[in-house]
């Protein structure tokens, strides 16, 4: 039984993610931890809410609330929603706990210790009209590199580079606009990630099985020389710079400062585990999965979008490194594109596209799961549109899956009284199912272990496409009056092909999956469907006869035009 960590980049917590986020690295997560656990592994999903910096700040003060205040509501709303969506973290932590201060804290006495923390006296960008340093990513302008005019201060959302504010040309502050901004002196401490560059640069080249969108971007940054990077802001919300250890008062110069948001967060994967572990000491061991001997048998692997790359190939490495102590690093990295809505990207600044909250007010979480991770971005940038999802909803869930579904179980109801029958003896048509799908199980197995998940998708879709194929030539309905042992076969086949695409279904679409599971005689308590252990030829004789069924009502409805029109109109996006 392999251990298996799996973390999701850290949703911020200024809001309700949209559905670029969710298939960027929160569902695919997901996706591959349920796949694992169905496989018998010892898995363990963490993810957090990312919770500080100024945009936490002004998110709280545009919504009447003390930051604390707005960020625990936030935390809860995020933590729901995403339970909604069938998201099965082991743990939902937050950064702004305990247990991250005193580790990010720790790490960085331990870089200093290592003398890969140096103080600087910089310039920055103070805005007249705001009253206040501004943080890097609400100083906005054009990129020096790409020209990109809507470019941050700390990374260009375009080309990917990091970014200072004196980068950017024609700066103006992002909360008010004002392009009355002067360069003010202040003392702040820099992660010297230059002196580890070539430590970095072997151990990204030890990845070679990463993605390209990962390697590339972790590759362009180490050729065009890797800078310093300040890990201190001039704000209030955040983990305190100036912190008391065995030694004294630590950094007390720099009382009123915080950690960077992009040192500490990466370090709330860790800290995370620590809050799941804190919740049950007796039987739980955070650090067996992060920390020594102990953790040199985990496989550990993240998701994120591409714009999270550097900091999880680059920053976090580099303080993990720098750290000097025998923390784990991540063996893999799922890196994601965007996707956009109808070409342009989603956003939550500018409340563009359809939000979590929103989409499940449309419809229940399967149909989203199954078209995202359809459609996933994994070789390129991919694009949203409602005609799109429309059909897609319509010819794989509710044509290919939901009619098989609905046809086999209504004719038992009918014909054999609701229940299982006693079928014939297999022919060559049942030896031919057996087979193929042996093989298409077999690559749905391999796609999915090696995180192809759109390849995944569409080999789950062609499981149940041939039980379609089948059911049209076995065509118990027709056989029904002149040869019921045949036709009793076909449908005990289908019924048995029911119970065999839960079990595949259920990382994909699991509250679908485990209907699926209950139809026909086989629910679960815990609702977790392992893999099936047994032959393809079992496992098709598994429900045995007699075995009572249930008639669920329809598992997906058809999408019509009058939805994309009134979806389109309310979201945006045109509807042809």
């Amino acid at each position: 039984m392999a251990r298996i960590l799996i973390t999701a980049a850290l949703p911020y917590v200024n809001g309700i993610k949209h559905l670029g986020n969710l298939v960027g690295h929160m569902l695919p997560a997901d996706v591959y931890a349920r796949f694992q656990r169905s496989r018998r592994n010892e898995v363990l999903c963490i993810c957090a809410t990312d919770e500080h910096g100024t945009p936490t700040e002004l998110a709280a003060a545009e919504a009447g609330k003390d930051v604390e205040t707005f960020c625990a509501e936030m935390h809860a709303a995020q933590a729901e929603i995403g339970e909604r969506f069938g998201l099965s973290w082991d743990h939902f932590g937050r950064t702004s706990a305990v247990q991250n201060h005193e580790l990010t804290q720790h790490l960085a006495d331990q870089l200093d210790e290592n003398g890969y923390i140096e103080a600087r006296s910089i310039e920055q960008i103070y805005s007249i009209d705001d009253d206040r340093f501004l943080p890097d990513r609400y100083i906005v302008g054009t990129c020096p590199h790409c020209g990109y005019e809507n470019a941050r201060g700390d990374q260009c959302e375009n080309c990917t580079r990091v970014l200072d504010p004196t980068d950017l040309l024609e700066p103006r502050s992002a909360i008010s606009g004002s392009t009355n901004l002067e360069v003010r002196k202040s003392d702040h401490l820099y992660l010297r990630q230059s002196a580890l560059a070539e430590r970095l640069r072997d151990w990204v080249n030890q990845h070679a099985d990463w993605p390209p969108v990962v390697s590339g971007i972790a590759n362009k940054w180490l050729d065009e020389g890797l800078l310093d990077r300040g890990i201190t802001r001039d704000i209030k919300w955040g983990i305190s710079v100036t912190h008391e250890t065995d030694k004294g008062t630590k950094w007390p110069e720099f009382e009123g400062k915080v950690f960077y948001v992009w040192f500490d967060a990466p370090i709330g994967y860790i800290s995370a585990t620590k809050e799941w572990a804190d919740l049950d000491p007796d039987n739980r061991d955070w650090k067996s999965w992060w920390y020594g001997e102990a953790a040199d048998s985990v496989k550990y692997v993240q998701f994120m979008g591409k714009d999270n790359v550097p900091f999880h190939t680059i920053g976090f490495p580099a303080t993990i490194l720098g750290s000097g102590e025998p923390w784990k690093l991540v063996d893999y990295i799922k890196g994601f594109n965007y996707l956009n809505y109808y070409g342009g990207q989603f956003s939550t600044s500018q409340k563009r596209g359809v939000f979590m909250d929103q989409a499940l007010e449309l419809l229940p979480a399967d149909y989203w799961r199954y078209y995202l991770m359809a459609n996933a971005p994994e070789s390129s940038d991919s694009s949203f549109t409602w005609d799109h999802f429309a059909s897609v909803v319509n010819s794989d869930l509710a044509d290919v899956l939901g009619n098989f579904v609905n046809r086999v179980l209504k004719f038992t109801a009918s014909r054999f009284d609701g229940a299982v029958p006693e079928g014939g003896e297999w022919t060559d048509l049942e030896v031919a199912l057996a087979s193929d799908l042996d093989q298409r199980i077999t690559e749905y197995v391999r796609c999915l272990e090696e995180m192809e998940f759109r390849k995944a998708v569409t080999q789950l879709r062609a499981i149940w496409a041939r039980g379609n194929e089948y059911l049209t030539v076995a065509a118990p309905w027709t056989k029904f009056k002149e040869d019921p042992k045949a036709a009793a076969l076909g449908v005990g086949i289908g019924i048995n092909l029911i119970h065999l695409y839960a079990h595949m279904s259920w990382p994909i679409i699991p509250a679908t999956a485990e209907t699926l599971h209950s139809s026909v005689g086989q629910g679960r308590p815990d609702g977790t469907l392992p893999w099936p252990k047994a032959e393809m030829r079992e496992f098709l004789t598994f429900i045995k006869p007699g075995t009572a069924l249930d008639v669920p009502e329809p598992l997906f409805r058809k999408l019509t035009d009058e939805d994309i029109e009134l979806w389109s109109e309310r979201f945006g996006g045109e509807a042809t």
